[in-house]
Order: structure tokens, then sequence, then C-alpha cells
């Protein structure tokens, strides 16, 4: 790590349950994100300011001002020209922190490119809203072997569940 990373990375350095190790982790750690919307926004951000590796971020929508009191990534100027939202999230992890390397897709994931597209990553992070999305990156997560994490916002609370293939 180098010495402007110690200092950006500073405090969570110094948080027992991170520390140097963890933040070494996190910085060579590759995650994909499914969904860019209000879960998947936050959670990208959420990892670009960790200082996380690599994101692949797969989503086939486009920013529409209705996205914008809980899609934490997105601006104005994104709903205006209505970037698809992986381009409008690279753009602004970019200015986060641009040592993070980010694959875009604007696709949806189907079964023709899950294998293609999930595989790489040290973990999923599910971000849609639809249970045959869901389903797939299940299928997917157990052939590979890649952890991924169920997430839902609904109403005001949120669930999680973390699967594990094997476990």
């Amino acid at each position: 790590m180098t010495p402007g990373e110690k200092e950006r990375y500073s405090r969570q350095i110094l948080f027992p349950s991170i520390g140097e190790q963890g933040q070494e982790k996190i910085r060579n750690a590759s995650v994909c994100i499914v969904g860019c919307g209000a879960l998947g926004s936050f959670q990208a951000e959420a990892l670009a300011r960790a200082g996380i590796g690599r994101l692949r971020l797969i989503d086939r929508d486009y920013v529409d001002i209705t996205n914008l009191q809980r899609q934490w990534l997105f601006s104005e100027a994104d709903a205006a020209e209505e970037t698809p939202k992986a381009i409008a999230a690279v753009n602004r992890i970019a200015q986060i922190n641009r040592h993070v390397v980010i694959e875009p897709f604007v696709a949806d994931l189907t079964p023709s490119n899950a294998e293609d597209l999930l595989p790489g990553s040290d973990l999923i992070l599910d971000g849609t809203d639809n249970f045959e999305t869901r389903y797939l990156i299940n299928d997917t997560s157990v052939k590979s072997g890649i952890p991924w994490i169920h997430g839902a916002a609904v109403g005001s609370y949120g669930i999680v569940m973390p699967v594990v293939p094997g476990r």
C-alpha cells in the first residue's frame, strides 16, 4: 500500500476489524453488482469509498428524474440525458475514487450472458428488484462457487441474506 493509500484509508486501517491487512484485501477484491438502482448505487459508492479494487456493474436501465431521491450516484444531468445507469455510475465513481477499476455493462443479466458476466469476481451483490434475476444469480453463483448477497429495500425496511455456495 502506498503512503497516499495509507493516509486515505487511515480510519479504516485504525479500525481493528479491518486493519492494514483487511484494507489490502479490500484493495485486491473484485465485486460484481447486479442492478444500479437504490441499493446497487449505494453499494457501489460505499465500496468505491472503501477502496475496492474492481467493480463490475451490470444494469440495463437509464437514469430517470424519479430515481434521484433514492439513487445516490446519479444527477439531474444524468436524468436529462437519459444516461445508462452503469455509465453514470462509472462517471460518478471516477470522481470519488479514481483508483477503482470499473467495468460497466449496459445489459440485462440473462441465462445467455450470466456465465460471462458474473464469474471473475470475489463476490456478487444483488441490487435487483425481481426474482427471476435473483434465481439466475444464485444458479451462476453456485455453479461458479462465488458467494453472493441478496439484498432488498422495500418501503421503510431492508433485508439481507448472504449465500455461500456449499454452506
